[in-house]
């Protein structure tokens, strides 16, 4: 892996390395770099930091060559994604929609246990 294989990108509170192991051109490191810029980057995310590990296969025969690896520090929670895909786009976008999905259910679990939560019968709630 050479210099030009890691690239580090820091947004206000977005500190995220992408490292790309194989045959990815630089094209596909970017889109997937905006891909996660536009969910991490979003309002209302407390500090991330990670790392995404992007691979392409050397085998000719596989089906889904690309595949990801991203690990995350949202805040105090620990989310982990990844993907396969038989395009470099269709990984990003799968990483993508993966990432969000998980960020949702990582920000709101905690405001979503404390509201299903039936207070006691001295707090108010039923007998």
């Amino acid at each position: 892996m050479t210099a030009k294989d890691t690239g580090a990108q820091v947004t206000s509170t977005v500190a995220v390395e992408v490292r790309v192991e194989g045959d990815v051109d630089e094209d596909a490191a970017a889109y997937l770099r905006e891909k996660l810029d536009a969910v991490l980057g979003r309002p209302g995310v407390p500090d991330v930091s990670g790392t995404v590990r992007v691979v392409r296969a050397v085998a000719h025969h596989a089906e889904r060559p690309w595949s990801a690896g991203a690990e995350f520090v949202v805040g105090n929670t620990f989310v982990v994604v990844h993907a396969q895909e038989a395009t470099a786009h269709e990984l990003a976008d799968r990483l993508q929609d993966r990432l969000r999905s998980r960020l949702h259910r990582a920000l709101h679990r905690r405001q979503e246990a404390r509201r299903s939560a039936t207070p006691p019968p001295w707090r108010g709630g039923r007998a």
